[in-house]
This record gives C-alpha cells, structure tokens and sequence, in this order.
C-alpha cells in the first residue's frame, strides 16, 4: 500500500514538472514615463532584470502603444551580456494621458532572431504630457535658451506645439 501510494505522489510530480514554463530570462524591474522638462519630449522607459544568462548576440525587440495612434512605436537593440539589467526606453511619445493604460511588448531574441521570452506589461503615468513646455527650453551645445520660446518663460507657445492628440 505505501508502495503505491509513493508511486502515485512521485507521477504526480513527474506530470507536475511536464507542464513547467522553461525558466525566464528576463523579469519587469520598473517601469515608468520619463518627462525630459528641458528637452520636452516624453518616453517609456523599462528596465528589465536579468534572471539568467542570454546567448551571445542576443537582442530586444520592443514595440510601444503609440499614445498619439497610429502603429506601435517600436525599437530593437542588442543586450550587453556583462549587464545584469536592460533598459528599454522608446522613441519620444507624444499625447501621453495621465491614468491611462499603456501596453508594452518586448521580445527577447536569440542571436538568429528566434523568440526566447516576451514580456507584456502596461504603463500608467501619473501626469499628462500637457506638463511640458511647446518646444526645448535650451538649445545647442552650450544650452543656450530656445530662441522660439522668447517672451514665454513657461515654454507654452500661443499656437501650442502643433500636435494633433487623439480626444480623450
């Protein structure tokens, strides 16, 4: 009777480990919106950390909901093997909503492009782009204060900054 109890329990652990995911690569470390106030422009950044090594050549593969519509922004780069995080962050945005959802999808890939992992994850900020200035507030090598924004210290232009955002 113990024999065939100990034979059951053992199938069950066996069956148990069959249906296992393989071990990630990779896990969300954080996630947020970065608002560059000087430079005016907005972006998604995540870091990733790295739970195990990558093969050689391995790269990510991100694409970003693009908030202003349209097809998603997307951004593919080679991951440092020497790093222990990866950090993705997206072309500049425009028309970010505050508590809105946001869906992020990175894959990673093997040195042949082949799918190892993929990551979805969603981003809310906690603040509209509307907090930016128009234009940069400096410009040039030596930060020399934006020409277009003579006259608006708060770098709000009359005409705004010439972006069409989806209604809200």
């Amino acid at each position: 009777m113990a024999g065939a109890l100990v034979l059951a329990f053992a199938a069950t652990l066996i069956a148990g480990c069959r249906d296992m995911p393989a071990e990630n690569y990779v896990e969300v470390n954080g996630r947020l919106f970065v608002f560059n106030y000087r430079n005016a422009i907005a972006t998604y950044l995540v870091t990733l950390a790295k739970l195990r090594p990558l093969p050689e050549g391995a790269e990510f593969d991100a694409a970003f909901e693009n908030p202003a519509g349209g097809p998603p922004l997307t951004k593919r780069q080679t991951i440092w093997p020497a790093l222990d995080k990866i950090t993705v962050e997206s072309p500049p945005i425009q028309c970010v909503v505050a508590d809105r959802p946001y869906q992020v999808t990175i894959r990673i890939l093997d040195g042949n492009g082949e799918e190892l992992q993929r990551v979805e994850t969603t981003l809310v900020s906690n603040t509209d782009q509307s907090v930016l200035p128009d234009r940069p507030l400096v410009v040039g090598p030596f930060y020399d204060p934006n020409p277009e924004l003579a006259g608006h210290p708060d770098g709000k232009l009359p005409q705004g900054n010439d972006i069409a955002c989806p209604a809200r």
